[in-house]
């Protein structure tokens, strides 16, 4: 096996996600030109529009789960990414992109928890911890988009994506203390007791980093846009 050096592992992450979510914004604007341009037809070209963005973010989404480079190592913690492209599919596109998306996201997590299974694979082996909390992201970063971008678009993007992060992290672990805190304990081989405060630490200190990392990847899509809508 071959050990890519950090520097090396760092800059080829950079480079996928830029590149990745930027290709999808020139598709994005190119399909609103064509839209604006057959407005006898605003209707089928908005669902094309609308499905070759789910397909693109969804791709972006399953190839960071797959390579690794969804997770970024800040010590002492791995931050996922893995959910920034339904964030910016809901805020780009509206609830139903966002929430496909995280549908898609959610499903690519019970996939991966079958054929590479780890000893808390079984938590998302159910749909209900997999993909409700993944669909959610979606729909709230959409609405609080929309709520607080009528007074100003960069904060209402900078939130949505802030509390749509967080939405992944409680609605995850906020699952998994419901239904599996002791099966999780069991498996850790730790006490119940300490598996409440694991989950506690582990929602404090992976979902804040994410949550910042979400903002400024997001933050830099949404201005991506407005320089390419501007041309």
């Amino acid at each position: 096996m071959i050990k890519l050096s950090s520097q090396y592992s760092y800059e080829t992450e950079h480079y996928f996600i830029k590149g990745g979510m930027l290709r999808v914004v020139s598709i994005m604007e190119q399909q609103r030109r064509k839209t604006m341009q057959r407005s006898l037809n605003t209707g089928t070209s908005t669902r094309t529009r609308q499905i070759t963005v789910i397909g693109m973010l969804s791709a972006i989404s399953i190839m960071l789960g797959l390579t690794g480079l969804g997770f970024i190592p800040i010590p002492p913690v791995k931050a996922t990414i893995m959910h920034i492209p339904v964030i910016i599919g809901a805020i780009l596109e509206g609830p139903v992109v966002g929430a496909s998306v995280g549908l898609i996201f959610g499903v690519f997590s019970i996939i991966q928890a079958i054929t590479a299974p780890t000893p808390l694979s079984f938590i998302f082996m159910n749909p209900v911890v997999a993909v409700i909390p993944r669909v959610l992201i979606g729909i709230v970063s959409y609405y609080i988009y929309k709520g607080i971008s009528r007074k100003n678009k960069n904060i209402g993007t900078a939130v949505a994506a802030g509390i749509g992060s967080l939405t992944n992290t409680v609605g995850v672990l906020g699952l998994i203390y419901l239904i599996y805190l002791e099966p999780y304990a069991k498996a850790l081989g730790i006490s119940v007791s300490a598996a409440k405060k694991g989950i506690l630490v582990v929602g404090a200190t992976n979902g804040i980093p994410e949550a910042i990392i979400s903002i400024i990847i997001t933050m830099a899509v949404a201005t991506a846009v407005k320089k390419i809508s501007k041309r």
